[in-house]
């Protein structure tokens, strides 16, 4: 890790820093696949956690779609998906907030050195958008960003992160030094994937659940004090706590 950096955080945005809300999603998938919007169906599972293109493909296979077509619908849905942030930009600001404590934790973790970026399963376009409307991309470095138009697996993601670090900074990614803050199983199991630190906020599953799946830290919300002092002690010593 470059000695200018306190750490790398990063940032999941669905459910972590701003609410989770998957019309944007259906409104996506409905165009692209000719479906009326009420007929879009998503899996029971494979939501939450997972990237856009994957969500978008086994959903359009609940609704009815063959799966060669779904799979063909792919480029289609990439551009619905870019057309309607653009679209609903006023009605996001409304219906997605950043959560209380986003923008101030992460203002200040820049304070404190910390390099921070994100890690979404959203594809880019939207990832900017979504975070843009927010007014939580001031501080966050998405040079170095993994989207899910980067990959379709989040698993590979984490490695899309290092190599953008190692290409802007210059330096290899210390996984000791990173850390993921997401909301769901499955930031933690993509986590532990690349040998990072990983926190959980409890803004959708209580903390009683995710404490069962063993993150190093859950925190109760996103309280700037408690946010800024738990990673930094974290990564400071290497050790774990799921107190916060």
């Amino acid at each position: 890790m470059n000695h200018r950096s306190a750490g790398l955080v990063i940032w999941d945005v669905d459910g972590t820093l701003i609410p989770a809300d998957l019309r944007w999603l259906t409104r996506a998938i409905a165009r692209a696949y000719g479906l009326a919007e009420s007929a879009v169906i998503f899996p029971d599972k494979k939501v939450h956690g997972y990237t856009d293109e994957s969500i978008a493909i086994d959903t359009a296979i609940a609704s009815g779609v063959d799966p060669l077509a779904a799979e063909a619908g792919i480029p289609a849905f990439r551009q619905a998906i870019a057309a309607v942030m653009q679209e609903d930009r006023q009605e996001l600001a409304e219906v997605q907030p950043p959560y209380p404590g986003a923008a101030a934790s992460i203002a200040e973790l820049h304070d404190r050195g910390f390099i921070q970026t994100v890690l979404t399963g959203n594809l880019r376009s939207a990832a900017e958008v979504k975070l843009h409307v927010a007014g939580l991309d001031e501080f966050l470095d998405l040079r170095i960003g993994g989207f899910g138009s980067d990959e379709r697996d989040r698993f590979q993601l984490p490695a899309v992160v290092a190599r953008r670090y190692s290409a802007i900074y210059g330096d290899q990614l210390d996984s000791a030094r990173v850390i993921v803050i997401g909301d769901a199983p499955n930031d933690i199991a993509c986590a532990r994937h690349a040998d990072f630190h990983i926190a959980v906020v409890a803004h959708r599953i209580g903390r009683q659940e995710l404490t069962t799946y063993e993150p190093d830290l859950v925190f109760d919300s996103l309280e700037p004090k408690k946010v800024v002092a738990a990673v930094s002690s974290l990564l400071m010593s290497g050790g774990s706590s799921t107190a916060c």
